[in-house]
């Protein structure tokens, strides 16, 4: 006589059937998510025309050093918590 099926393999039975069916509904299209570097030709032309302006300004204050005419005034704080204390 043959002997019954041991619960442990129907279990497991079970098991595979129901994880086969959740693969089903998976679609991998809707899981992709969108790239954050898809334009990064752009971004660098931004980065570029930003590291342009940069040099600009350095420029500009480097004259202003080098020519002598800054002056700076020092005006003591009226307020102790604006001096540390």
């Amino acid at each position: 006589m043959p002997r019954s099926l041991n619960p442990r393999w129907t279990v497991l039975v079970v098991l595979n059937v129901l994880f086969g069916c959740v693969l089903c509904f998976y679609r991998p299209g809707q899981a992709a998510t969108p790239e954050p570097f898809a334009n990064a030709t752009g971004q660098r032309a931004e980065m570029i025309e930003l590291l342009k302006e940069i040099r600009a300004q350095l420029k500009e204050q480097n004259e202003l050093l080098a020519s002598g005419k800054l002056q700076v005034v020092a005006t003591p704080s009226k307020d102790k918590s604006a001096a540390g204390q």
